[in-house]
């Protein structure tokens, strides 16, 4: 392969627009993509992924430094966990050794994690819509938020997180933007979504940084694979950053949970009719529960009907007198 493929660049913008838009979604997608639709092995996918993951993640992590939503302290004992638990992640697959063993390996815990990852895109959603109700309830009198740098870290705890969401990565490419956060908040309930979203995105630099060398030294990674995803995949995230306010983000998270979770139980070996039924079941049911767990948190059903409700309320309270 030349330094860069046509083919791959446009998959890669799309999947930079994504990112761009939700900000995840870069390994969940990509290295599926590159394995199901451009017939790369499974390990040349991650090595190369994970490589292409190293030049975007600063982006994200210098925007959340510049406002201030990064537990620095919290970043370090993540890194100390993440950064050899990447490198060991490589390792492993090092092991194993480079023939169809390694390859298999690479592809059932590509699947699993994807599963996983979908799972844990649905419990942040639940997470960030209880933070939500719990602002509403003390509107009136709202609760002290503590500064971001006094709270705590549990160390051991965080550490662990670090360790398990970098062998993760290091094997898969993916856990550091859906696995680690959902851990996070719920180890770190009295901190905002944004701020851990933040400290996340700043430790998975270092993270990525160690991944991109094992794999580079151990792995598969291919110059072709990785130029070509970055080559549409900067100006897609770009792009997608751009127009992420004016465009409907959690729609396109609920389309990429569902996405990853057919794609894991596809490379888990499910057959096609099998991934068919999945997923129709998890559209499905999976808008039935949310929608049910959106009024019994005191939302509306679905998002476009709640944004409707508020602005109706914003209408009224603004014609609403003041003065007795």
């Amino acid at each position: 392969m030349s330094w860069w493929d046509p083919t791959i660049a446009v998959a890669g913008l799309l999947v930079g627009l994504v990112v761009g838009l939700t900000g995840m979604g870069g390994g969940a997608l990509m290295t599926p993509v590159l394995v199901f639709f451009f017939g790369v092995s499974p390990l040349a996918a991650v090595s190369s992924d994970v490589v292409a993951s190293f030049f975007m993640k600063p982006i994200g992590g210098l925007v959340h430094l510049r406002r201030g939503t990064v537990h620095l302290r919290m970043v370090g004992w993540l890194c100390l966990g993440s950064v050899p638990g990447a490198f060991s992640g490589v390792l492993i697959l090092r092991l194993i050794g480079r023939g169809a063993d390694v390859q298999r390996i690479v592809l059932i815990s590509l699947g699993g994690i994807l599963v996983l990852a979908s799972i844990a895109m649905a419990t942040k959603a639940y997470l960030t819509l209880r933070e939500r109700e719990r602002r509403r309830a003390h509107e009136d009198a709202p609760e002290p938020q503590p500064a971001l740098a006094s709270v705590p870290v549990r160390r051991l705890a965080t550490v662990l997180v670090g360790a398990g969401g970098g062998l993760a990565v290091g094997m898969t490419s993916v856990g550091a933007g859906s696995l680690m956060i959902v851990c996070l908040l719920l180890l770190y309930p009295s901190i905002r979504v944004a701020q851990l979203v933040g400290t996340d995105l700043v430790q998975a630099v270092p993270l990525v940084a160690a991944a991109s060398v094992g794999h580079i030294v151990f792995g598969d990674f291919t110059v072709g694979i990785t130029g070509s995803i970055l080559v549409g995949a900067i100006p897609g995230v770009w792009a997608g950053a751009r127009f992420s306010s004016r465009s409907p983000g959690s729609l396109v998270r609920r389309a990429l949970a569902v996405i990853m979770f057919a794609s894991g139980a596809k490379l888990l070996g499910a057959s096609a009719g099998q991934v068919l039924v999945l997923t129709l079941a998890a559209l499905v049911l999976g808008l039935a529960v949310w929608a049910a767990v959106r009024i019994r948190h005191g939302e509306a059903p679905f998002v476009w009907q709640e944004r409707h409700r508020q602005s109706r309320r914003a209408a009224v309270e603004s014609v609403t007198p003041t003065g007795g």
